[in-house]
């Protein structure tokens, strides 16, 4: 059953609001204005609480609230209306989107402090936040892709922020352009809804669809649908083959790393699946091809993030690397989807406290992010230590950390699937395991142990209050959002309504055997790092590099992949274009032009204005035509 609502417009109007005012009052706003920045975020996530809490009184099956603002598009059979949607799955969003932002609109207060413009940057932050959540709260596939192109719009903002930078404005178009190709897909996938069920909203799409068994659709469509919404969630979750723009991103703010590449924007994807979860239910190869790229993209992400030297860096592989354990558990089908949400919220605390942490780091060490000159710095920053090695552990999954509870229910779920692929992918995921634990304790012994390595002039310092506080709230869902998210909210069976009820089924290992694996899969990658860098001197320069270490440096060379199949051949046929068009069509054009102009001006000089050259002129045509009949006639 089905509540009308009408304050969830106000969840995406508050935000909106205080991005319109910040961009538009102009340096009048200067002094006031990342206050009106965060308390339009904090106000959006207060009034998310309360429609939470008004949700959840709701009876399981009536825990559906729609605010149809206004009817958008209405021809012939094609009906979109702005119309919000709020039930089981959008709230978690809410909550994450909205109280997660908010705490990082605080800590940008201090991040940003010395900005000239700060007012700027905080109304980049609420356009980022009102789109995203019009992505989670849209109540159809149409007004889900206006959410999606306006979280586009306000991440490439927010990464080229420092667009005198070079490097910010090359990072801020690379995100841009890649995340066009996956919004392809998605668009493309909307098209082909309208042109099968001749309609965009969830309730009709998924009704049409049909269920498991019974499906009033061919299965290629299906699939189809699939493989394309799955295309729109990779260039979004920087999934592969649409991954290389993450790294590069961390050019931006770190507050920017934290919202949008820790927290938000990069689960969109995941999002984006779990809602279709009818679609992907009836598509045993679509459901497949997502686990698989999820699995490729952990794997992927664990392996570059082993040596990279830049903090934020590393930070992002471990992004991209935890969405793949996310996506490879909505690919997992009914027994994996509630699993990937539920680690995705948890990841939302602690990734978000560990870039945050990372921008203290940036902020003591004069911006500087190479770990190599680092150093010690637990001595001299006891609040960023502390709350940075918890989310360490939730991260590398450590017990009775965040990390623990989520990531393994995935793990757990792949070897429930059972058959060869579960097996392959429950695999796959363990050794993750133990790459994030290698790269994340490489990380905090470069970063916080050793002897100091910090060239003179620089000290090192605690961050001011305003940026400790959030960092402490975040610290706290590291240490028990795990716990309290399956233990005592009971998410997955919160979630059940919508995604379903998960298949009953029983590892291929039992829980107590996965859990010592993972342990110990924890303890071998955290000690192999101990034993590379927390035994020895770290050079502040990098050393010689191997093949196997230089081409992880690389990114596998993703980049140069990248630019030897797609960007360079699209830059010689857009030459060849070019010269086609300049010497064919155009010159064709013009040189038919440039006869009739040469002909028509030799022409013109004939008419000179003097009578006796006309009748010259006549006489002498006269004679040809006289001489040409008197031929005639002989003839």
């Amino acid at each position: 059953m089905v509540t009308t609502s009408p304050l969830l417009w106000l969840l995406v109007g508050l935000p909106l609001l205080g991005s319109a005012i910040l961009l538009l009052a102009g340096r009048r706003a200067d002094a006031w204005g990342h206050w009106l920045g965060t308390g339009a975020a904090a106000a959006s996530f207060v009034l998310g609480v309360a429609q939470v809490m008004s949700l959840a009184s709701k009876p399981a099956d009536s825990r559906t609230f729609i605010d149809n603002v206004y009817n958008l598009v209405s021809v012939g059979s094609l009906h979109v209306d702005v119309a919000f949607r709020l039930d089981q799955l959008s709230a978690v969003f809410v909550l994450l989107i909205t109280g997660v932002g908010s705490l990082i609109h605080v800590y940008s207060i201090g991040y940003m402090a010395h900005d000239p413009g700060r007012r700027r940057f905080f109304g980049y932050l609420n356009l980022f936040v009102a789109a995203m959540l019009v992505l989670v709260l849209a109540d159809n596939y149409v007004l889900l892709y206006v959410g999606w192109e306006g979280v586009g719009l306000a991440s490439y903002l927010l990464i080229g922020y420092w667009y005198h930078k070079p490097t910010a404005a090359t990072a801020a178009k690379k995100a841009f352009i890649m995340n066009r190709v996956g919004d392809v897909g998605l668009a493309l996938a909307i098209f082909l809804m309208f042109q099968q069920f001749g309609k965009v909203d969830f309730t009709g799409v998924f009704s049409a669809v049909g269920v498991p068994g019974a499906s009033n659709v061919a299965h290629g469509v299906v699939t189809a649908l699939g493989l394309l919404l799955l295309l729109g969630a990779c260039g979004k979750s920087a999934q592969l083959p649409l991954q290389a723009w993450l790294a590069d991103a961390m050019e931006g703010p770190t507050p920017v790393s934290a919202l949008i590449h820790a927290a938000t924007m990069v689960t969109a994807g995941v999002y984006l699946v779990a809602r279709s979860n009818p679609i992907f239910n009836l598509s045993e190869g679509a459901r497949m091809v997502v686990a698989i790229v999820g699995a490729a993209t952990l794997l992927y992400g664990a392996i570059i993030g082993t040596a990279y030297d830049d903090i934020k860096k590393v930070l992002a592989s471990s992004t991209m690397s935890q969405i793949g354990y996310m996506m490879l558990g909505v690919g997992l089908g009914p027994v994996g989807y509630a699993f990937g949400i539920i680690h995705l919220l948890a990841h939302g605390f602690f990734k978000a406290g560990l870039f945050l942490g990372a921008g203290s780091v940036m902020h003591a060490m004069n911006d500087d992010v190479d770990m190599r000159r680092y150093g010690a710095l637990r001595k001299v920053m006891p609040w960023t230590f502390g709350t940075f090695a918890l989310g360490y552990l939730a991260l590398i999954g450590v017990p009775p950390f965040s990390g623990f509870f989520t990531k393994d229910k995935i793990i757990e779920a792949a070897f429930v699937k059972g058959g060869t692929s579960g097996v392959i992918f429950g695999v796959i995921a363990l050794f993750g395991v133990v790459l994030t634990a290698f790269y994340m304790t490489r990380l905090m012994l470069m970063t916080f142990f050793g002897e100091k390595r910090w060239a003179d002039g620089v000290h090192p310092h605690e961050a001011p209050t305003v940026m400790v506080w959030p960092k402490v709230v975040l610290a706290f869902g590291s240490v028990a959002g795990g716990f309290l998210l399956i233990h005592v909210i009971h998410v997955q069976t919160w979630l059940e309504p919508v995604l379903g009820t998960p298949a009953e089924g029983k590892p291929v290992l039992s829980t107590i055997v996965l859990t010592v694996i993972g342990l110990l899969a924890i303890a071998g990658g955290a000690g192999a790092a101990y034993m590379l860098f927390g035994r020895r001197a770290i050079p502040v320069t990098a050393p010689a590099a191997g093949v196997l270490v230089g081409a992880t440096r690389q990114q596998l060379y993703a980049d140069s992949f990248n630019e030897g199949v797609f960007m360079r051949p699209g830059q010689y046929l857009t030459r060849a274009l070019v010269y086609a068009d300049n010497r064919g069509i155009d010159g064709g054009v013009n040189g038919i032009a440039a006869f009739f102009g040469g002909t028509s001006g030799r022409l013109r000089r004939l008419q000179t204005g003097f009578v006796r050259s006309y009748a010259l002129s006549v006489f002498a045509g006269a004679v040809v035509i006289t001489a040409a009949l008197l031929l005639v006639r002989v003839a």
